[in-house]
């Protein structure tokens, strides 16, 4: 509860750092997770530079990108009745979730040295199984987060589902 505590008057005090630095962190842990229990490197072969691209992508694109879509989100569709809800959550699933994928996997193919064919060629394979199965998803933790939860706590709700969304965007990402 100490740690809890201690989060949230981080995230009164300086609310923009803390939503980066705890996407950064959480998509940091979904690449270890993606390595260690769904490719099952083990710790010798564990890529620590793909960690770090990853924490790094958490900090520098996604934290930014998410948490200034959910501010842009609530001036579009100001409210938090369960019709507000099911408007963001539209507008976030049919308009940012296909673009935001369409930008998080050549972003990660170009970090990763593919050359512009390839990173288009592995964004046309894989962007229609990972909006798809986005689709699974998303939708209903997007629902109660935009209905139930309040706006400076809604990227670190997302973020912690989607420890288990980032270790499947590390391994779709780095699958060659």
């Amino acid at each position: 509860m100490a740690l809890w505590r201690a989060y949230q008057r981080a995230l009164t005090t300086h609310p923009w750092k803390v939503q980066v630095l705890t996407a950064g962190s959480l998509m940091g842990l979904g690449d270890v997770i993606s390595q260690q229990l769904v490719e099952r490197r083990g710790l010798r072969a564990h890529q620590a530079g793909r960690t770090l691209t990853m924490a790094s992508l958490g900090c520098g694109f996604v934290g930014p990108v998410v948490g200034g879509w959910y501010r842009v989100l609530d001036r579009l569709i100001p409210g938090t009745t369960k019709v507000d809800a099911l408007k963001k959550m539209l507008l976030d699933q049919g308009g940012f979730a296909p673009c935001f994928l369409g930008c998080f996997l050549p972003l990660v193919g170009t970090l990763n040295g593919l050359s512009a064919q390839d990173n288009w060629a592995k964004l046309q394979r894989d962007f229609p199984d990972a909006l798809i199965t986005n689709y699974y998803l998303w939708p209903a933790v997007q629902l109660a987060n935009f209905y139930l939860v309040p706006l400076h706590y809604r990227l670190a709700v997302v973020q912690c589902v989607a420890v288990i969304w980032n270790s499947y965007l590390s391994w779709k990402a780095h699958r060659l």
